[in-house]
């Protein structure tokens, strides 16, 4: 299957047969791995607290597996932060340094919010037990953030071989599809949804045949998924107003432009000015500021990121630097663009990323 997919893309290996016995061993240590280690988490999950319901319990109508058991740890007991972060540690597939990622933090605060949050389950006795339906709505927030941030980390790895895991990234969608026959009347569900789809759609326009990273401006727009896209798309005929509504009408705007040079980047800056009002964060006003840049012109762009970067909030963001490091490229200024490449490239873990990092480094040094 993978060949089938790649092949005709990026021609064939030299040595097909090796190729395709070297792909499918990775594909099955892979698939080993992720069982090896969900049945680890169901172990740690169980040893967390006293037991209590089964999971066959007829008062739950979830239909997955995985699904129940993620808003069975989205306990309301539990902080926001903390549930979400204990759900994506012990059953999203995250390691720690990606839960801190994730939450813009360190790793070892991180690691000191997940021990008090298991410290509290097993203090105050929180019980292990799949909700009763009626239960559902209150967890559903921490659930959502938690498949999104799921998504996240497959769409860009931290420190993957690769620039995306597409297991992640596919397993998110799957339990986000499951969620919304769940839960059909939830809008923020099904925003998530298409907002994942249409994201994931461009999977195989985002690196070129040698696994370099390819910006979305020099995308090839036909290798992008018309059936994600569709698919997204119709989910969003009657958006809400919440947070991932906003987020997939932007990536909405992506998809149904024709080119790069159509995007409708006026208003994609008017929606992400609407998320930032509705769900303040510093990453969604970078966003603002690199749409602003392509609508306005980097010079604009920029001086929304440096006021950005005074905040000091981002200081550890490697998009942050490499963002201002572009602008600054644009605009002619090489010695300040490459001090901001050599600080992206100091946060940043995934190989794909850094080279990227580097040869743009390079450029601007020459």
């Amino acid at each position: 299957m993978v060949a089938l997919e790649r092949w005709p893309r990026d021609g064939a290996p030299s040595n097909p047969a090796a190729w395709i016995v070297a792909t499918a061993r990775n594909r099955a240590i892979d698939r080993l791995r992720r069982s090896r280690s969900y049945e680890h988490k169901l172990r740690e999950l169980a040893a967390l607290a006293t037991p209590a319901a089964h999971d066959d319990d007829p008062m739950s109508t979830i239909p997955d597996d995985r699904l129940r058991l993620f808003f069975t740890c989205c306990h309301p007991a539990l902080a926001p932060e903390a549930r979400v972060a204990l759900t994506l540690r012990t059953l999203g597939g995250l390691t720690t340094p990606e839960v801190a990622r994730a939450f813009l933090t360190r790793e070892s605060t991180m690691q000191q919010r997940l021990v008090r949050a298991k410290r509290k389950i097993r203090n105050a006795r929180i019980p292990y037990e799949v909700p009763e339906d009626h239960q559902l709505p209150e967890r559903l927030d921490s659930v959502l953030a938690a498949l999104y941030l799921v998504f996240n980390e497959g769409y860009l790895a931290t420190a993957a071989d690769s620039l995306v895991r597409r297991e992640l990234c596919e397993e998110a969608i799957r339990l986000a599809r499951v969620l919304t026959g769940l839960m059909p009347d939830e809008p923020e569900a099904r925003a998530l949804l298409a907002l994942m789809l249409l994201h994931h759609s461009r999977r195989d326009a985002r690196s070129d045949r040698h696994g370099g990273l390819v910006l979305l401006p020099d995308q090839d727009r036909s290798l992008w998924d018309a059936a994600e896209i569709a698919e997204g798309l119709a989910l969003l005929r009657h958006p809400a107003a919440g947070a991932y509504a906003l987020q997939a009408l932007i990536a909405a705007e992506h998809a149904s432009a024709p080119s790069a040079d159509a995007t409708n980047w006026a208003r994609i800056a008017s929606l992400y000015e609407r998320l930032a009002a509705l769900q303040p964060s510093p990453v969604i006003e970078l966003n603002r500021a690199v749409a602003v840049a392509m609508d306005a012109g980097p010079l604009r762009g920029l001086e929304l990121v440096d006021e950005l970067a005074r905040r000091d909030q981002l200081s550890g963001y490697h998009l942050m630097h490499a963002t201002r490091a572009d602008l600054l490229r644009r605009l002619g200024r090489g010695g300040e663009a490459a001090a901001a490449y050599s600080r992206a490239l100091e946060l940043s873990d995934n190989p794909v990323e850094r080279s990227f990092l580097e040869r743009r480094l390079a450029e601007v040094s020459a």
